[in-house]
Order: C-alpha cells, then sequence, then structure tokens
C-alpha cells in the first residue's frame, strides 16, 4: 500500500513539475516573448558596440596627447588644445558635474538610455 501510494505520489510531482516546466518554456517561445528577446539582445550589442566605440576614441585622444607631447606640438599657442583639456577646464560646467565618471574615464559624454 505505501509503495503504491509513494510513486502514485512520485508521478503526480513529476507531472506537476514536466507541465510547469513545458508552460514555462512555451511562454518563451511566444512571438511577443521572442520579440522581446530579440530587442534586449539587440540593445545589449549596441551597448557593447558604443562602449568598444568610446574606448576606440579614449584611445585615440591618449596617443594624439602622446605624439603631440612627443613631437612638441601642444607648447605652440597657434593649435587649439585638445577636447581632453577643454573638457577638465570646464568641470564646473553643469554638463560635466552631473556625471563625474565623463571627465575620469572618456572625453565624451554617454548616456545609456539615450538611444531608447
Amino acid at each position: 500500500m505505501f509503495r503504491r501510494t509513494f510513486w502514485f505520489t512520485a508521478g503526480a510531482a513529476a507531472g506537476v513539475w514536466a507541465t510547469t516546466k513545458v508552460n514555462r518554456k512555451l511562454k518563451q517561445l511566444t512571438p511577443e516573448s521572442l520579440a522581446n528577446q530579440a530587442a534586449s539582445k539587440a540593445i545589449e550589442a549596441g551597448h557593447r558596440l558604443k562602449d568598444f566605440a568610446l574606448d576606440v576614441r579614449d584611445g585615440m585622444a591618449q596617443r594624439e596627447a602622446e605624439l603631440d607631447e612627443a613631437l612638441g606640438l601642444n607648447a605652440n599657442p597657434e593649435f587649439p588644445s585638445p577636447r581632453r583639456f577643454a573638457a577638465l577646464e570646464n568641470s564646473n560646467h553643469p554638463k560635466y558635474s552631473k556625471n563625474p565618471t565623463y571627465v575620469e574615464r572618456s572625453t565624451y559624454s554617454y548616456n545609456r538610455n539615450e538611444d531608447h
């Protein structure tokens, strides 16, 4: 008697578990859910690309500053100063005070919410 009760309970539990798992998978495969997943992945990929582009720009600005220093171009007042130093000079400006990482890590503003 106890064996039958055990196996009946085990079977019912397995059936409930399997039904729940199948229903969750079916909800993930609806067109709306697939569209949301694709949109999330696209936004994530866009953020990664934007981060990469910002890193490349920072590297370019750093290398340009190194080359300017090596060639002695910073000593000549005819040439404008690089953007990085202009951003540091304007650190009291409200645009730069909102996001302190703007001046520390990058010479370009970056708002993750600006594209959606």
